[in-house]
C-alpha cells in the first residue's frame, strides 16, 4: 500500500504541467487545452494499472462479462464519443461505482447487493458514463487552473476513494488525508453531479430502462444511511440530498414510457455476488431456500441455491435443484455453465465436454463459455489445447490481467518457457509493475536468442514497455 499514496500525489503532478502548457491542441472545448483526451486516456490507463496492483478484484468471468456488456450497451445510447473503455471489478461488498479519466469504469461487487433491479444498476452506470462523456475531470481542472497540488491530488483521491470501499486500510487512509482538499474541491461539483444525473436519465431512457430507477435508488440509499456517521464511499463522492432526489424524480416522471426495470440475468448475477459475500455456502443455501419457500418460481433463488450447494460439496442436491432451470431454459448460458461446473466437480468430464461443445457452437464468442472450456481442458490435462484456447481468448481480451496470469501458468506447464516469461511480462505491465515486466521479457529474450524473429519481437515489445514506463515516470515527476 505504500506505493499508492505517493502515486496519488505525483499523478496529480501530471496535471500540473499541462496547466501551464500553451502548445496543447484544442479539440473544441477549453478543457482540451488543459488536459487533452489522449492525456486523459494515458492517465486513466496508468492509474488503472496501479490500482490493479494494489486492490483485490473479482475474477468471476460471468460477472466481468455482465458488467462489460451492460456498460457497452449503455454507452451506445450515451453521449460518450471515445468508447475505449476499460473495466475493473473490485472485491468489496460496499456499494460503489466510479469513472476515472480516459474511460475507466470501476464497480464494487457491493453495487449488485444494493441495486435491487437492473434498472437501478444501470442508473448508476449511466450516471458514471455521463461523467466521462462530459469530461468532468478535465473541466474540473479547467475551473481550478491555479489550485495547489494538495487540492489537485484531492481530485484524484476522490476517484481512488472507490478503492477504500474494498476495505483496504492504506487506500482508505489516503482518502482521509485528502479530506481537507476534498472539502475545497470534491471530485465533482454539485453542478457536475446534477449534469450527470440529467444526462444519465436521458441515456437510461434511450437504453430502454425505467428512468424512475435513478431516484428510487438514491431515495433508498438515503433512507438506509440517513443517520450513519460513516456512510458508504458512494454517498461521500455522490452526495444524495432531498433536492437531488426530487430533481431526478421530477425529470424521470416527464418520460412517457416507463421502460424495463429488470431482467432474470441481472438477478442471477446478484445471486453470484450474494454467495461471494455470504459467511459460508451453508448459510447462503439456507437463505436461498427461504427465498424459494416464499416464491417457488424465483429463478435467481434456485440458481443461487445450486451454486451454494456446489460450493458446499452437495453435488447430488445441486443436480436436483438445477434440473428445473435447465428444463425450462435448455440454452441458457448461466444454467449450462452451472451444470458444467457441477459435472467438473463430480469428475464427469465427458458430460461437461459434450455440453461445452454444444454451447460453443451456439455462442462461439462468449467469454465465460470460452473460459469454462479452458478450465475443463486444464482438468483433462490437455495442456496444449488449453494453451491454444487461451491464445484465442487473448485476441479479444489482451488487456485482461486475469487471462495473462492463466496464460503464464499454462505455458509453463506446456514447457513453453519463452512464452511463460512473455505472459508474465504482460501480466506485470497490466498491474503496474514495469520493473518485473521488463525483467520477464529480458528472460524471454535470452531464451529466444537462437530464434532471431522471436527475439526481435520480444525486443520490440520490451522497447514499447520501456517507453510506457518512461511516460509514467515522467507523469509521476
Amino acid at each position: 500500500m505504500s506505493l499508492l499514496r505517493p502515486t496519488l500525489l505525483t499523478l496529480a503532478c501530471l496535471l500540473t504541467a499541462p496547466l501551464m502548457a500553451n502548445d496543447l491542441p484544442s479539440l473544441g472545448d477549453a478543457s482540451s487545452a488543459i488536459v487533452s483526451p489522449q492525456q486523459e486516456h494515458q492517465l486513466g490507463r496508468a492509474w488503472l494499472s496501479l490500482l490493479r496492483g494494489q486492490v483485490s478484484q473479482l475474477d468471476d468471468p460471468q460477472l466481468k462479462d455482465f458488467v462489460e456488456t451492460s456498460v457497452y450497451r449503455l454507452s451506445e445510447t450515451s453521449q460518450l464519443q471515445d468508447r475505449r473503455l476499460e473495466f475493473v471489478l473490485l472485491n468489496s461488498p460496499q456499494i460503489n461505482a466510479f469513472a476515472a479519466p480516459g474511460g475507466i469504469i470501476g464497480v464494487n461487487g457491493g453495487l449488485f447487493l444494493y441495486a435491487q433491479t437492473e434498472a437501478e444498476y444501470a442508473s448508476v452506470m449511466a450516471h458514471e458514463l455521463a461523467h466521462l462523456s462530459q469530461r468532468h475531470f478535465a473541466r474540473g481542472l479547467e475551473a481550478q487552473q491555479r489550485m495547489q497540488l494538495p487540492v489537485m491530488a484531492g481530485l484524484l483521491a476522490g476517484i481512488v476513494a472507490a478503492a477504500a470501499g474494498a476495505g483496504d486500510v492504506g487506500i482508505a487512509a489516503i482518502a482521509t488525508t485528502q479530506a481537507a482538499a476534498m472539502q475545497e474541491q470534491r471530485r465533482f461539483s454539485r453542478q457536475n453531479e446534477q449534469e450527470a444525473d440529467r444526462i444519465g436519465l436521458v441515456n437510461l431512457e434511450k437504453a430502454g430502462f425505467d428512468p424512475r430507477a435513478m431516484p428510487s435508488m438514491f431515495e433508498r440509499l438515503m433512507r438506509q444511511y440517513r443517520y450513519d456517521r460513516k456512510p458508504p464511499e458512494f454517498l461521500l463522492t455522490h452526495p444524495v440530498s432531498e433536492s437531488r432526489i426530487a430533481d431526478t424524480r421530477n425529470r424521470a416522471e416527464q418520460y412517457a414510457s416507463k421502460g424495463i426495470t429488470g431482467s432474470v440475468r441481472y438477478q442471477l448475477m446478484r445471486a453470484r455476488v450474494q454467495l461471494i459475500y455470504e459467511e459460508t455456502p451453508g448459510v447462503a443455501a439456507k437463505r436461498f431456500r427461504n427465498m424459494l419457500d416464499e416464491n417457488p418460481q424465483m429463478e435467481a433463488a434456485r440458481y443461487g441455491l445450486v451454486l451454494a450447494q456446489i460450493k458446499g460439496g452437495q453435488l447430488k442436491q445441486a443436480r436436483e435443484s438445477l434440473q428445473p432451470l435447465l428444463t425450462a431454459a435448455p440454452n441458457d448460458v448461466n444454467y449450462n455453465l452451472a451444470q458444467i461446473e457441477l459435472d467438473m466437480a463430480a469428475n464427469r468430464l465427458n458430460d461437461a465436454e459434450n455440453r461445452l461443445t454444444r454451447l460453443l457452437s451456439l455462442f462461439p464468442n462468449n467469454y465465460p463459455i470460452n473460459q469454462a472450456n479452458v478450465d475443463l481442458l486444464m482438468k483433462q490435462q490437455r495442456i496444449q489445447d488449453a494453451e491454444r484456447a487461451l491464445d484465442e481468448l487473448l485476441k479479444n481480451r489482451s488487456k485482461d490481467p486475469d487471462i495473462w496470469y492463466q496464460v503464464a501458468e499454462v505455458r509453463g506447464l506446456a514447457g513453453n518457457t519463452v512464452g511463460l516469461h512473455q505472459a508474465r511480462g504482460e501480466f506485470f505491465a497490466l498491474v503496474g509493475d514495469y520493473k518485473q515486466a521488463l525483467e520477464q521479457l529480458d528472460f524471454a529474450k535470452r531464451r529466444a536468442s537462437n530464434n532471431f524473429q522471436l527475439a526481435s519481437r520480444i525486443d520490440a515489445r520490451q522497447r514499447e514497455l520501456m517507453e510506457e514506463k518512461r511516460l509514467i515516470e515522467q507523469m509521476l515527476r
